[in-house]
């Protein structure tokens, strides 16, 4: 599986509290907290990240 490429969402705010995404492996969607990225991260199915943005 190659590196995560993360970049910050569009939808995190301008205060710190971000959302970061990576979307470069086309298996699995990952998040992770900007303020921690050595911390967590947060694996899905692009199914599920595609259910989870329509809300």
């Amino acid at each position: 599986m190659p590196p995560f490429e993360f970049a910050k969402s569009t939808y995190s705010s301008g205060n710190g509290e971000c959302v970061e995404v990576a979307r470069n492996n086309p298996a699995t969607i990952a998040v992770r907290d900007s303020k921690a990225p050595d911390g967590p991260i947060l694996q899905v199915a692009p199914a599920t990240w595609a259910a989870f943005i329509k809300q």
